[in-house]
């Protein structure tokens, strides 16, 4: 697989109040193992793959941080992007810093209100084939605008506008990814219906090999069913949770390759 480079998702941190108990959960519902980092100054426990480590976990840095899922974008320059995003009307949460043997990052807010993690890894990183179960394999906005969304993250990261599905009640569905148009998506972003969240999110998705036998563990273990499982288009399948702790994180299913088409 090719290193990652600008624009790509390369990490997830899950912020929560008890992270040695969701390192158990999610262990035990998407199959990961579990790993401290070994130079962190926080109780931080990696979450590791089949293809190595894909995110971790800790508790939220500060009174004012929810318990949620953030994604780590790989940026050039970290103190370039962060100064972008707030000349595009975002806000800088965080400002860039060094990390020892990590890289250097900052946490910016997009104007609708929504976290990412701008992320310049000290090393080369190679990005996992995120078809596989265990890979973290859609990256999904909900957004009280999505096109404004699109447009502040075009202009942040460089992403490209793929395609769009009609979803009918559900509006617009906008399909994202890198410039590489041979390369694969990044996920979708859509304007929030009424009824939904009550405020923009990101939601991320973790490849399965079985969806219902995934979710059955998931509720075993003290989670919720918010919504799923179910069909989208190109085939796979998918549902949401709510984890034990109150985090909302999807499962993905891919569509058997005989029917498989874009998602």
């Amino acid at each position: 697989m090719p290193n990652a480079s600008h624009g790509s998702f390369v990490w997830y941190d899950l912020l929560t109040p008890d992270p040695d108990a969701a390192a158990a959960y999610y262990a035990e519902v998407v199959g990961w193992k579990t790993q401290l980092f070994p130079t962190s100054d926080v109780h931080y426990t990696m979450f590791v793959g089949a293809q190595g480590p894909v995110g971790g976990t800790a508790r939220p840095d500060g009174a004012g941080t929810r318990p949620q899922w953030i994604g780590n974008v790989f940026v050039d320059d970290v103190d370039r992007a962060a100064a972008l995003a707030a000349e595009l009307g975002g806000r800088v949460l965080s400002p860039p810093q060094d990390y020892p043997t990590v890289g250097r990052m900052a946490v910016v807010v997009h104007p609708q209100g929504v976290p990412l993690n701008l992320f310049k890894p000290a090393r080369a990183m190679e990005l996992h084939d995120v078809t596989r179960p265990g890979e973290i394999t859609w990256n999904e906005l909900v957004a009280s605008d999505h096109a404004a969304a699109f447009d502040y993250y075009r202009r942040l990261f460089g992403w490209t506008k793929r395609r769009d599905f009609d979803l009918g009640a559900m509006g617009n569905y906008l399909i994202y990814g890198p410039p590489d148009s041979a390369a694969r998506d990044f996920g979708g972003m859509f304007t929030a219906p009424a009824g939904g969240p009550r405020q923009p999110l990101w939601l991320y998705y973790i490849e399965v090999a079985d969806l219902d036998a995934a979710v059955a563990r998931a509720r075993a273990r003290g989670g919720t069913l918010a919504n799923g499982p179910m069909q989208v288009p190109g085939g796979a399948r998918v549902a949401q949770l709510v984890d034990p702790q109150g985090v909302l994180f999807a499962l993905h299913e891919s569509a058997p390759a005989a029917t498989a088409t874009g998602r």
